[in-house]
């Protein structure tokens, strides 16, 4: 139990000396933002809408949200009401200025770690989790996950954008997280009940990080 608090206590500390900006939230590649949410809504616009197998636009979860960055950009622009979630407080204290008018359509702003946060059941058509899942241990992972399906609408989905490693965990020690294969998140979803819908690679991002991938799950 100490080796855990220890995980989750650092990266709460990291997080505090972040600058609540676009460019903290990103690790200073601030630069890449509108290549990734373009990736993300060429994605997502594939998912939601009418029709068979389509999910709808009445409210979104950003997990891990930081500053708004991709409430702002991605999900208010799509749908009627987002919540945010993130374990720091200024971050959410931020956001409220950076979303700007559009902040009126926020529902609810929860501070708190995922490992910890219970999703109100049935209330989301799409939960958008991105560049936060290495900050929660595997078991902590698959929970979540079950929380966030029953918090699914129906019809709802999640959704998981993240680096993936080249071949099975590498630690951050830095900001207190890890960096898994695919392979292993895909066991990870399979574990805690869900299925993969849809997959890409998002690309265009500089080639000294990490490949980023996108999964949709239900």
């Amino acid at each position: 139990m100490g080796e855990e608090a220890h995980f989750y206590g650092n990266a709460e500390v990291y997080w505090r000396d972040v600058p609540p900006t676009v460019d903290g939230m990103l690790g200073g590649y601030g630069s890449i933002s509108n290549i990734d949410l373009n990736g993300s809504k060429a994605f997502l616009k594939k998912l939601i809408g009418e029709g068979e197998g389509k999910t709808g636009t009445m409210c979104a979860l950003d997990c891990g949200a930081g500053i708004g960055r991709i409430t702002k950009r991605l999900l208010l622009p799509l749908f009627q009401t987002v919540d945010l979630v993130d374990v720091t407080q200024e971050f959410l204290d931020q956001a409220r200025t950076y979303l700007g008018e559009e902040s009126k359509r926020v529902g609810h702003y929860f501070c708190t770690g995922l490992q910890d946060f219970v999703p109100e059941p049935g209330r989301y058509d799409v939960i958008w989790i991105q560049w936060v899942i290495g900050h929660l241990t595997d078991e902590h992972l698959v929970k979540f996950l079950e929380r966030c399906q029953g918090a699914l609408r129906p019809g709802g989905i999640v959704v998981l954008k993240d680096n993936v490693a080249y071949e099975g965990v590498v630690p951050d020690d830095v900001d207190s997280s890890v960096c898994r294969d695919l392979q292993i998140v895909r066991s990870l979803v399979a574990k805690a009940g869900l299925r993969i819908v849809h997959q890409e690679q998002q690309m265009d991002f500089p080639k000294e990080i990490y490949q980023v991938h996108t999964l949709a799950l239900r």
